[in-house]
Protein backbone atom coordinates (compact mmCIF):
# COMPACT_ATOMS: atom_id res chain seq x y z
CA UNK A 1 0.00 0.00 0.00
CA UNK A 2 1.25 3.64 -0.82
CA UNK A 3 3.30 5.68 2.03
CA UNK A 4 4.99 8.58 2.89
CA UNK A 5 8.36 7.37 4.21
CA UNK A 6 9.22 10.40 6.68
CA UNK A 7 13.04 9.28 6.58
CA UNK A 8 13.36 10.78 3.51
CA UNK A 9 13.56 14.26 2.97
CA UNK A 10 10.51 16.51 1.08
CA UNK A 11 11.74 17.79 -2.15
CA UNK A 12 9.96 20.56 -3.43
CA UNK A 13 8.58 20.98 -7.02
CA UNK A 14 7.71 23.72 -9.16
CA UNK A 15 4.56 24.31 -10.05
CA UNK A 16 2.64 26.41 -12.80
CA UNK A 17 -1.38 26.65 -12.55
CA UNK A 18 -3.48 27.53 -15.62
CA UNK A 19 -7.36 28.27 -15.18
CA UNK A 20 -9.07 27.98 -18.70
CA UNK A 21 -11.98 30.05 -18.12
CA UNK A 22 -14.27 32.55 -20.30
CA UNK A 23 -15.94 34.48 -17.37
CA UNK A 24 -13.42 34.31 -14.36
CA UNK A 25 -10.77 36.88 -12.76
CA UNK A 26 -8.14 36.19 -10.61
CA UNK A 27 -10.67 37.78 -8.33
CA UNK A 28 -13.58 35.05 -8.81
CA UNK A 29 -10.61 32.11 -9.55
CA UNK A 30 -11.45 29.80 -6.73
CA UNK A 31 -10.34 27.00 -8.34
CA UNK A 32 -7.26 28.32 -9.49
CA UNK A 33 -7.14 29.77 -5.74
CA UNK A 34 -7.98 26.03 -4.57
CA UNK A 35 -4.48 24.09 -6.02
CA UNK A 36 -2.31 27.34 -5.15
CA UNK A 37 -3.09 27.08 -1.23
CA UNK A 38 -3.18 23.05 -1.92
CA UNK A 39 0.60 23.39 -3.56
CA UNK A 40 1.57 26.22 -0.98
CA UNK A 41 1.00 24.26 1.34
CA UNK A 42 2.36 21.32 1.00
CA UNK A 43 5.81 23.10 0.87
CA UNK A 44 5.86 23.12 -3.11
CA UNK A 45 6.76 26.21 -5.26
CA UNK A 46 3.69 28.32 -7.63
CA UNK A 47 5.94 29.24 -10.55
CA UNK A 48 3.30 30.97 -12.30
CA UNK A 49 -0.28 31.35 -12.75
CA UNK A 50 -2.66 33.01 -15.61
CA UNK A 51 -5.76 32.47 -16.82
CA UNK A 52 -6.80 31.84 -20.43
CA UNK A 53 -9.76 32.21 -22.28
CA UNK A 54 -11.41 28.36 -23.42
CA UNK A 55 -9.23 28.99 -26.61
CA UNK A 56 -7.23 25.79 -28.12
CA UNK A 57 -4.23 27.09 -29.71
CA UNK A 58 -4.01 29.77 -27.10
CA UNK A 59 -4.08 27.33 -24.05
CA UNK A 60 -1.28 24.83 -26.29
CA UNK A 61 1.20 28.00 -26.44
CA UNK A 62 0.90 28.61 -22.89
CA UNK A 63 1.54 24.99 -22.28
CA UNK A 64 4.72 24.74 -24.80
CA UNK A 65 5.93 28.13 -23.10
CA UNK A 66 5.79 26.42 -19.66
CA UNK A 67 7.28 23.09 -20.80
CA UNK A 68 10.52 25.34 -22.01
CA UNK A 69 10.72 27.10 -18.77
CA UNK A 70 13.39 25.01 -16.86
CA UNK A 71 12.02 26.93 -13.66
CA UNK A 72 8.92 24.80 -14.26
CA UNK A 73 8.32 21.17 -13.16
CA UNK A 74 4.44 20.41 -13.48
CA UNK A 75 1.58 22.34 -15.49
CA UNK A 76 -2.30 21.88 -13.46
CA UNK A 77 -5.11 23.45 -15.53
CA UNK A 78 -8.19 23.59 -14.05
CA UNK A 79 -11.55 23.88 -16.68
CA UNK A 80 -12.66 23.11 -19.75
CA UNK A 81 -12.67 19.42 -19.71
CA UNK A 82 -16.22 18.70 -19.75
CA UNK A 83 -18.14 17.88 -22.64
CA UNK A 84 -19.62 21.15 -24.14
CA UNK A 85 -18.61 23.02 -27.17
CA UNK A 86 -15.98 25.44 -25.81
CA UNK A 87 -14.42 22.93 -23.38
CA UNK A 88 -11.26 22.36 -25.54
CA UNK A 89 -8.46 22.33 -22.46
CA UNK A 90 -7.69 18.42 -22.90
CA UNK A 91 -7.27 18.80 -26.93
CA UNK A 92 -5.21 21.32 -26.31
CA UNK A 93 -3.18 19.30 -23.61
CA UNK A 94 -2.90 16.54 -26.05
CA UNK A 95 -1.73 18.69 -29.03
CA UNK A 96 1.76 19.34 -26.28
CA UNK A 97 1.77 15.39 -24.89
CA UNK A 98 4.49 13.65 -25.80
CA UNK A 99 3.26 10.77 -23.41
CA UNK A 100 0.13 10.27 -21.77
CA UNK A 101 -0.41 9.40 -18.73
CA UNK A 102 -3.72 7.34 -19.19
CA UNK A 103 -3.96 6.27 -15.67
CA UNK A 104 -4.13 9.81 -14.33
CA UNK A 105 -7.87 10.11 -15.81
CA UNK A 106 -8.87 6.66 -14.74
CA UNK A 107 -8.06 7.22 -11.16
CA UNK A 108 -9.43 10.68 -11.33
CA UNK A 109 -12.36 9.06 -11.95
CA UNK A 110 -12.43 6.82 -9.39
CA UNK A 111 -12.17 9.18 -6.80
CA UNK A 112 -14.51 11.27 -8.43
CA UNK A 113 -17.31 8.17 -8.52
CA UNK A 114 -16.60 7.75 -4.47
CA UNK A 115 -18.19 11.74 -4.54
CA UNK A 116 -20.39 12.17 -6.76
CA UNK A 117 -21.27 9.26 -8.26
CA UNK A 118 -22.02 8.32 -12.22
CA UNK A 119 -21.36 12.08 -13.10
CA UNK A 120 -18.24 11.68 -13.07
CA UNK A 121 -18.32 10.33 -16.64
CA UNK A 122 -18.97 14.14 -17.76
CA UNK A 123 -14.88 14.72 -16.73
CA UNK A 124 -12.43 14.06 -19.45
CA UNK A 125 -9.34 14.94 -16.72
CA UNK A 126 -5.96 13.55 -18.10
CA UNK A 127 -2.30 13.66 -17.30
CA UNK A 128 0.36 13.70 -19.64
CA UNK A 129 4.61 14.71 -20.49
CA UNK A 130 6.48 17.21 -22.12
CA UNK A 131 9.42 18.17 -22.62
CA UNK A 132 10.60 17.20 -19.02
CA UNK A 133 7.44 18.67 -17.62
CA UNK A 134 4.24 16.94 -16.17
CA UNK A 135 1.03 18.50 -17.16
CA UNK A 136 -1.99 17.97 -15.57
CA UNK A 137 -5.90 19.10 -16.85
CA UNK A 138 -8.61 18.97 -14.13
CA UNK A 139 -12.48 19.86 -14.12
CA UNK A 140 -12.78 23.71 -13.02
CA UNK A 141 -14.59 23.46 -10.03
CA UNK A 142 -12.84 23.79 -6.80
CA UNK A 143 -14.61 20.40 -5.52
CA UNK A 144 -12.53 18.55 -8.22
CA UNK A 145 -9.32 20.09 -7.89
CA UNK A 146 -9.78 19.07 -4.40
CA UNK A 147 -9.91 15.69 -5.24
CA UNK A 148 -7.25 15.72 -7.60
CA UNK A 149 -4.71 17.25 -5.26
CA UNK A 150 -5.53 15.47 -2.31
CA UNK A 151 -6.40 11.71 -3.22
CA UNK A 152 -3.15 12.19 -5.93
CA UNK A 153 -1.16 14.70 -6.82
CA UNK A 154 -0.34 15.26 -3.61
CA UNK A 155 1.15 12.09 -2.97
CA UNK A 156 2.02 11.80 -6.71
CA UNK A 157 4.47 14.78 -6.42
CA UNK A 158 5.52 14.00 -2.92
CA UNK A 159 9.19 12.11 -3.16
CA UNK A 160 8.77 10.66 -0.29
CA UNK A 161 5.65 8.65 -1.49
CA UNK A 162 6.25 5.05 -1.93
CA UNK A 163 6.28 2.55 -3.73
CA UNK A 164 7.01 5.00 -6.29
CA UNK A 165 6.05 9.03 -7.30
CA UNK A 166 6.38 11.31 -10.03
CA UNK A 167 9.21 13.26 -8.34
CA UNK A 168 11.66 10.62 -8.74
CA UNK A 169 11.80 10.59 -12.42
CA UNK A 170 10.90 13.48 -13.71
CA UNK A 171 15.18 13.83 -14.26
CA UNK A 172 14.64 11.49 -16.35
CA UNK A 173 11.76 12.46 -18.58
CA UNK A 174 13.79 14.06 -21.34
CA UNK A 175 16.35 11.29 -21.27
CA UNK A 176 15.66 10.06 -24.78
CA UNK A 177 16.71 14.13 -25.65
CA UNK A 178 19.94 13.65 -24.51
CA UNK A 179 23.43 11.94 -25.95
CA UNK A 180 24.69 8.68 -25.17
Amino acid sequence: MSRIDESLDFIPVRIAVLTVSDTRDLSADRSGQTLVDRIEGAGHVLADRKILRDERAEIAEQLRAWCADPRIDVVISTGGTGLTGRDVTVEAHRDVYEKEIDAFGTVFTLVSMNKIGTSAVQSRACGGVANGTYLFALPGSPGACKDAWDEILRLQLDYRHRPCNFVEILPRLDEHKRRK
